[in-house]
């Protein structure tokens, strides 16, 4: 997965998250969890956690509004790139304050790029979860709409993590955009796991003759180790159709995203995107749906 010169053949590690992200991230993850005690009596001898703090909801907030204004210019300008001096003029500050919230303007597209690879690996996961897990095949197509949808309802926003590098960008070396990256795509591998552990998943049917593929994916492709998810083995030749999955959706959400097949009626995307993703998953070896296939896009 490319994503702005980020982190190519780095997305099978574990990366480090910048701190001001951190504190952010803990500052909702108490923030969710002190919703959950309120008006409910904890077990006996169990403390609830400590809201944020007033000065630590303001900064929350403020960081957040940050993140909303430099996605606001991006998608007023259709580009992916922005100045400091905008934001700040937008939100009636000055450009040196934003500097108490982001260090530069590379950790606030970090934060950007981190913050639109996790929605995305949500909106995939929720639309999956909605399937029963006893049909791979009818999940794969939920993942597969899901994640379609999601790129043409944020084009500026697949554009910054799969579009032209921004200008002048450079992702930490061992930042959290990689995580990031295989969190979202480990809802579809997940997938492919779960079809493997209830013996559903056939061999694929893409053929290496001289073995090369599979070779160098094993050399460099770890099968039994799976970071975000439990599973058996995947061997070499079914990564290989995990990313030929990918592809194939990521290439139509592409091309209707950037609005290359604005030509097509609607209906005819759909049943074309439709047609499509089944003979991906039937290649992969998924099994076929045994739910009624997906609904038309409004």
């Amino acid at each position: 997965m490319r994503h702005n010169k980020h982190d190519g053949a780095k997305l099978v590690k574990r990366l480090h998250v910048c701190d001001d992200a951190s504190r952010i991230a803990a500052i909702r993850t108490n923030t969710r969890r002190w919703a959950q005690v309120v008006g409910q009596n904890p077990e006996p001898g169990a403390e609830p956690e400590r809201p944020p703090s007033r000065r630590e909801r303001a900064r929350a907030a403020t960081v957040d509004e940050i993140k909303q204004t430099a996605m606001g210019l991006m998608r007023e300008q259709g580009t992916t790139d922005f100045r400091f001096s905008d934001i700040a003029r937008l939100m009636g500050m000055t450009a040196p304050a934003l500097y108490r919230y982001f260090a530069d303007r590379d950790e606030l597209l970090t934060g950007l790029i981190v913050d639109a690879y996790d929605d995305l690996g949500e909106a995939v996961a929720e639309a999956r979860d909605k399937v029963p897990l006893d049909d791979p095949g009818a999940r794969f197509v939920a993942v597969a709409e899901s994640y379609r949808r999601w790129a043409r309802e944020e084009p500026v926003r697949f554009a910054l993590i799969f579009g032209l590098p921004v200008p002048g960008y450079q992702a930490p070396e061992e930042g959290p955009t990689t995580e990031a990256a295989r969190r979202a795509m480990a809802q579809l591998k997940a997938l492919f796991y779960e079809a493997a552990q209830a013996g559903v998943l056939r061999p694929p049917q893409l053929h290496d003759d001289d073995g090369v593929i599979a070779g160098l994916l094993a050399e460099h492709h770890e099968p039994t180790e799976s970071p975000a998810i439990d599973g058996p083995p995947i061997p070499p030749e079914t990564f290989q159709a995990m990313l030929f999955c990918w592809s194939n959706v990521h290439g139509f959400a592409g091309l209707e995203a950037y609005g290359h097949l604005e030509w097509m009626p609607q209906e005819l995307r759909d049943a074309i995107f439709e047609s499509s993703i089944r003979q991906v998953a039937e290649v992969a070896g998924l099994p076929e749906p045994l739910a009624a296939g997906p609904s038309r896009e409004d």
